[in-house]
């Protein structure tokens, strides 16, 4: 065998052997290894010969040639490119001659201000002619020296996220090539704040983080709150502040301390009354940017409509003595139907005045835009019958209570306001007063000897109630015909009350919204009821605790089932359900119950929405609906009309009280029925489920159709 061969060992033949798997050692020696120079400058030249690649496969944006730490040279540009196809731009330079632009300071050359295109590709026409006019007003561009505006368009034109855009433009751009604003804040109902968080997360995906505050002990939302007002720099980490006009009035204080550069106040008809609490505070901000979202601006009177415009641009109306002094009293004089032809004229003139200066920080679009996007919408006010049981209660409480002894000069005292309550309850069902009954309250002496013998108020007896029968055929009609969800909206939680009992005892699955559930709650049921999958059919809804705001998609067809006296509430209660996301034909039934005080309610609601549509829409040829006087008229009752209303405005349309097509001959087309397209017995209902409910207790019916003249329908 061979031998192994250790290493540095002399081999036979004399040589040195070496190991294959050693090195030989590199000689040590004291001079320095010097490169070539000139390989090394070859080496440098061919890495900076090479231009920089971002290391993402086919990128072919910019290769952010700006170093940290170095100005750019040359002229400052828009943060979006405002010459891209579909672009929005709020602001564009003007322009300069070969000449001004060698003159021009680089550092000082206005930019455009171009809205995100994220955004920009979503909003409608009408949506970004709204974003422009809001970003005119709170930059001072429509009134010099004023920067506040009231976005009034009417519900479901998608105010929130025309607001949503404004907000992101300014806290990313301006002119001067900087954010026009650090921070902004949205004050809303309780109810809405949690929407408002998730319209931003939605919209913005991200991009920002919004502060939303709904709840939380008292020393912990006074510590979020200065914790937004620190913030200060370029990029606040929170700049978006969502909080409830409660909230906001118990925690004005921490507020008050710095500057917001924006704040938004949704529902902003809270501000009518400039001497509560929450306006003092809110005016108290240390902000001259604000916008008041409002669609229904006007709900009882001008100088309510004064306080809106007040607050966002204090001083283009003088003061309130002023205002009512140059405005209000000639206008209103001038609407009354006893007015005189002089006051008439002059208070169509002091209303052109008016309509000029507001207009200038006012948008207002209505409802009609949205039939381009969304489904037919049939509204239809129907009146009920009282059952005998009512009637009999009814009139025996007028006869005792006499209320109309109560009424001076038109004046609604104290008593008279439980005497309307109390014959509002009973439009409902008698069983809202029966409590009344048993303890012989003054107009109930007597009454319970008017109920029948087995009466219970365990069970709901929708017999005893016009109203109630009509909705019990409706939800049934509904339940037996279609896959159709129910919104059912009232003014009082006794009459959701009762919707329950009907619900279980007619096996309906449902949820109930009203002032007793949690913030955080509203939103989880909205969303499941919303969702296809959900099986609840109804969803009970107090219009006092949730009519704002709200999405109800889920559903299309909506029962309001009484009144309320400003039309504000029902318009906002009425809107949950013909919104964005919509896909099938909205049935809003509106009920009353026939010649009694919900009619004269109805009434004076037309008379409210007819000076809201003068001041805030321009219609100039809305009738002269009520006289003012007219309120002694309302502890009446009418048993031998189909409809108060309907023989009140002298409808020209109908003749024995059946609409004709065309109008007779002579007769004035336009009547004070403008607004519903058609007055309606049984034979003229377009509805299937209103006209299988007719003859339980319906008596007339007033029906409009959103898309009347796109559909041709005479």
């Amino acid at each position: 065998t061979r031998k192994r061969q250790k290493p540095g060992s002399e081999t036979e033949s004399g040589e040195c052997y070496r190991s294959p798997f050693r090195k030989p050692l590199a000689p040590l020696t004291n001079r320095p290894h010097c490169v070539d120079s000139s390989q090394h400058e070859a080496f440098i030249r061919s890495i900076l010969s090479k231009p920089f690649k971002v290391p993402i496969p086919n990128y072919k944006g910019p290769l952010g040639l700006r170093a940290l730490g170095i100005k750019r040279a040359g002229l400052r540009s828009p943060l979006h490119d405002p010459f891209e196809e579909g672009a929005l731009v709020l602001y564009e330079p003007p322009l300069l001659s070969a000449h001004d632009q060698l003159k021009i300071d680089k550092d000082k050359a206005p930019v455009h201000v171009v809205v995100d295109p994220v955004l920009s590709r979503v909003l409608r026409p009408h949506q970004r002619e709204g974003v422009k006019f809001l970003w005119d007003c709170v930059t001072s561009r429509r009134i010099p020296g004023s920067h506040g505006c009231i976005m009034a368009d009417e519900m479901g034109l998608g105010k929130t996220l025309q607001c949503i855009t404004l907000m992101w433009t300014l806290l990313r751009q301006s002119p001067d090539c900087k954010p026009e604003i650090e921070k902004a804040m949205v004050v809303s109902p309780s109810s809405l704040v949690r929407n408002w968080y998730n319209e931003v997360e939605k919209w913005l995906g991200g991009r920002i983080q919004p502060l939303a505050i709904d709840g939380g002990s008292k020393e912990e939302i006074d510590r979020k709150l200065v914790g937004f007002m620190n913030q200060r720099g370029l990029r606040v980490p929170s700049p978006i502040l969502i909080i409830s006009y409660e909230t906001f009035r118990l925690h004005a204080e921490a507020l008050q301390k710095g500057s917001v550069g924006l704040v938004i106040c949704d529902e902003g008809h809270r501000l009518k009354n400039s001497e509560n609490q929450t306006y003092q505070a809110l005016n108290s901000l240390n902000t001259p940017r604000r916008v008041l979202i409002s669609g229904t601006p006007i709900q009882n009177d001008l100088l309510e409509y004064f306080s809106l415009v007040h607050f966002v641009n204090s001083g283009i109306l003088g003061t309130a003595q002023e205002f009512k002094r140059h405005f209000e009293i000639p206008i209103l004089k001038g609407r009354d139907a006893d007015a005189s032809e002089a006051e008439r004229h002059k208070g169509e003139e002091r209303l052109k005045e008016l309509i000029s200066i507001v207009n200038r920080c006012l948008i207002r679009r209505t409802s009609d835009i949205l039939s381009k996007y969304l489904p037919v919408k049939i509204e239809q006010v129907v009146c009920c019958r009282l059952t005998p049981l009512q009637a009999e209660l009814y009139k025996n409480f007028l006869k005792q209570a006499k209320p109309v002894e109560e009424l001076k000069e038109g004046k609604i005292s104290v008593s008279s306001l439980s005497s309307i309550t109390s014959l509002k309850k009973l439009c409902n069902h008698p069983a809202l007063i029966y409590d009344k009954c048993v303890e012989e309250e003054e107009g109930f002496m007597g009454a319970l000897d008017l109920f029948p013998a087995d009466y219970s108020t365990k069970s709901v007896e929708p017999q005893l109630s016009g109203k109630m029968l009509v909705l019990d055929y409706i939800l049934a009609v509904t339940k037996s015909t279609s896959n159709d969800k129910v919104v059912l909206v009232s003014n009082y939680t006794q009459t959701l009350d009762l919707f329950e009992k009907l619900c279980r005892n007619r096996r309906y699955l449902y949820v109930r919204l009203d002032g007793t559930m949690s913030i955080k709650k509203r939103a989880k049921v909205v969303e499941r009821f919303n969702s296809s999958s959900s099986p609840e059919f109804i969803f009970m809804l107090s219009s006092k605790a949730g009519g704002c705001g709200l999405n109800l998609i889920g559903a299309n067809r909506l029962v309001m089932f009484d009144p309320d006296w400003n039309p504000a509430n029902d318009e906002q209660a009425m809107a949950r359900v013909w919104r964005d996301g919509q896909k099938k034909t909205c049935y809003i039934y509106r009920l009353l119950s026939t010649g009694t005080i919900e009619e004269k309610i109805f009434q004076r609601q037309t008379h409210k929405k007819a000076l809201s549509s003068c001041v805030v829409d321009e219609e100039q040829d809305v009738e002269r609906h009520f006289s003012l006087g007219e309120l002694k008229e309302l502890f009446t009752l009418n048993e031998s009309t189909t409809s108060d209303t309907h023989d009140k405005i002298k409808c020209r349309r109908c003749v024995n009280g059946h609409q004709v097509r065309p109008p007779p001959e002579g007769s004035d087309c336009t009547s004070d029925l403008s607004q519903w397209n058609h007055c309606a017995d049984k034979r003229g209902l377009q509805d299937s489920v209103l006209k299988a409910a007719w003859d339980a207790a319906v008596t007339f019916a007033f029906h409009h159709h959103s898309h009347e003249e796109q559909r041709g329908i005479p």
